[in-house]
């Protein structure tokens, strides 16, 4: 018969015992099966390392598992849970990730892939990591993955009242271990989330998903830095059912709640996310943020909806959302939106944004019954028109405002928001495609000064053309560098012969310069990709003429790139445009447009949403360079920037010398 020794064994306060030895009556009795319930103690203790003791009595798959308070931590290095089990954390107990461990950038405090039916349970009790040690690039290879609770493709788990403190990435994640198998019916409850390196929580898929009076306070060290962020990383991942109940979300680097959705489709299982009772304060991005891809079918679909909720903010807006209208509609009912910035430069409480690509009206959000208090007087909502034209559409309901201690009412309508937000219908120009044209170097045995790119610094991915000879020895230099403290171990570079063929993979080192050489198989135009991701990485030098390459709609993506960017108005062309963009709300370029002589024909400062230059010539184009310049804003945070060419060659070159034009 199945019994408990527990009760029987239970050990009194003892303070700071030295060394517990196992208890090897005990431990038998368990593995006999004659036993439901046992203390972790029975398999040893040592204050110095309890690895092998708390490991031990997991392992034993005994269905419930105290784990005592000996007066002193249980120091650990990585633990892996087991199916089928309750986890009991006495009141007072510490677990303690061990110093000097943990050098994995994978190593989580308790970790479950692919489990089922966990529960980790605990008054007083405390898991702590030692976040500033994984931040010491001295003593660790920086990461963001180092969790409190890491939970992959896992059922039927739940975790209630424990302290989550200072981890290298999440205090809880819950991510896959198995593609596409997602997290289900999964129960937070009473957890304070403190102090961590990257999230408080990180949800990449879930359904059934509960989080219940939980508080996420103080993420800071590696973005996003969030209380909470819903952030699947591919379409078939999901959010489905996903309930935050009574959470708090405040003092976090980054934002309070935040559903980064971009990686889903249209084609992905709709949403149904809602948050009630919730509150977001003190964050330094947006309290409550949600974006999703620009266009209809690069957008999921679903509901959100939030109610009974506080956002507030003193600099950031306190509601940010990015979606087209036609998806994931959200509803927010009896909420509050507190803008206490005095900045009227600052955002508005309430931004709608549209996508970088966006091809339908942005918005989708209903109001109902929701209160605004601004401490400025301005309209309450703003609308970033980041695509260029792209209305505003489907905002509706009435907001009770308190602006500067005046009370008012304000429906929102359609004839209301075409008055705030004219759309900025930008003129629409074919672009230049290369395809299949035969292309040259502008100027044949150009210095190789010329073809240097080191201002050109792109981000996530680059696309190059480059022309050389047959025969041509060709080398490059690429400087891959660190965005914030994004990690990586090399950026992919790969080079394609003008018929399709690859000529070379390379790898360029992180935070180092590599030298890219091959040998040109064929005369013609080379392509080359280039895969940075979160980071950064340049060209500094290169024997051959070299450009960047807008590859069709995508605009190109630059960070931190000022200087002349030069390129090429096809023989004919009597119009075109170019648009320059920031990447959005506090983040912005300052741009000109110059002729080959250099003179300033237009410019823009401070740009957040999209900006196009357009031109008309006085007769069309017998052949001729443009120069676009870049440059830091004067007012606004510079960092990652767009630009995007319509009717000449979608080319970007370091000077005349390095363009790419097309062969008389």
């Amino acid at each position: 018969m199945v019994r408990s020794l527990a009760a029987a064994a239970v050990l009194a306060a003892v303070p700071a015992l030295a060394q517990v030895a196992p208890d090897p009556a005990k431990t038998a009795e368990v593995v006999a099966g004659r036993v439901a319930e046992a203390r972790a103690s029975w398999w040893g203790f040592n204050p110095e390392d309890a690895t092998a003791s708390l490991q031990a009595a997991i392992d034993s798959k005994v269905p419930k598992l105290i784990v005592d308070n000996l007066g002193k931590p249980w120091v650990v290095e990585p633990i892996t849970l087991v199916s089928d089990q309750e986890i009991v954390f006495e009141d007072g107990v510490e677990v303690v990730a061990k110093a000097g461990s943990f050098k994995g950038t994978n190593d989580s405090l308790f970790r479950a892939d692919n489990c089922r039916n966990i529960t980790l349970r605990g008054t007083n009790a405390t898991l702590r990591m030692r976040r500033a040690d994984y931040d010491d690039p001295a003593q660790y290879k920086r990461a963001e993955w180092r969790h409190n609770l890491s939970f992959r493709s896992c059922t039927n788990i739940k975790v209630y009242g424990l302290t989550l403190l200072e981890s290298g990435g999440d205090g809880i994640y819950l991510g896959t271990a198995t593609r596409w198998v997602t997290n289900k019916d999964i129960h937070i409850k009473d957890v304070v989330c403190d102090r961590h390196y990257r999230q408080g929580i990180s949800v990449i898929t879930a359904e059934n998903l509960l989080i219940e009076n939980t508080i996420m306070r103080g993420t800071a060290g590696t973005a996003p830095q969030a209380g909470i962020d819903f952030e699947p990383n591919h379409p078939e991942e999901r959010l489905v059912n996903c309930v935050m109940r009574n959470c708090r979300s405040e003092d976090n680097a980054g934002c309070g709640f935040v559903f980064y959705l971009t990686p889903m489709r249209f084609v992905s299982e709709p949403l149904s996310i809602r948050l009630e009772n919730c509150v977001a304060t003190g964050n330094r991005n947006a309290a409550l943020g949600f974006s999703t891809g620009g266009t209809g079918d690069l957008s999921v679909d679903g509901t959100v909806e939030v109610s009974q909720s506080v956002f507030s903010s003193d600099s950031a807006a306190v509601l940010h959302v990015t979606k087209p209208a036609n998806r994931s509609r959200m509803v927010l009912t009896d909420c509050q939106f507190i803008a206490t910035g005095t900045d009227p430069n600052g955002a508005a409480p309430i931004v709608v944004s549209s996508g970088q690509h966006a091809d339908t009206p942005a918005g989708g959000v209903e109001f109902v019954r929701c209160l605004v208090r601004d401490a400025l007087e301005r309209n309450p909502v703003a609308y970033l028109d980041r695509s260029g034209g792209t209305p505003i559409a489907d905002l509706v309901g009435t907001l009770a405002l308190e602006q500067a201690g005046k009370a008012s009412q304000l429906t929102l309508t359609p004839e209301l928001l075409a008055k705030w937000f004219p759309v900025n219908a930008m003129k629409q120009y074919a672009r230049f495609s290369i395809e299949g044209l035969t292309l040259r170097a502008a100027a044949p045995g150009a210095a190789a000064e010329k073809y240097a790119f080191g201002h050109a610094v792109v981000r996530v991915a680059g696309n190059y053309m480059l022309y050389a000879n047959a025969g041509d020895t060709v080398a490059l230099e690429a400087s891959f560098m660190q965005v914030g403290k994004y990690q990586a171990d090399n950026a992919p570079i790969t080079v394609t012969a003008p018929d399709g063929s690859v000529v070379l993979e390379a790898k360029a080192a992180f935070l180092a310069d590599t030298t890219v050489s091959f040998t040109a198989p064929v005369t013609g135009a080379y392509r080359i990709l280039a895969q940075p991701r979160q980071n950064r990485l340049a060209f500094k030098s290169s024997t051959h003429p070299l450009c960047l390459l807008q590859e069709g709609s995508v605009p190109i993506r630059l960070i931190h790139s000022a200087g002349p960017f030069y390129f090429w108005i096809p023989k004919g062309t009597s119009e075109f445009g170019i648009r320059v963009a920031g990447e959005g709300l506090g983040e912005a370029i300052r741009a000109a447009l110059l002729d080959a002589e250099g003179n300033v024909l237009q410019e823009v400062d401070n740009a957040v949403a999209s900006h196009q230059f357009d031109v008309v010539l006085p007769e069309p184009s017998a052949g001729g360079v443009g120069c676009l310049k870049l440059a830091k804003p004067s007012a606004i945070a510079w960092e990652d920037h767009y630009v995007d060419l319509r009717g000449v060659l979608p080319l970007l070159a370091p000077s005349p010398e390095a363009l790419i034009i097309p062969a008389e």
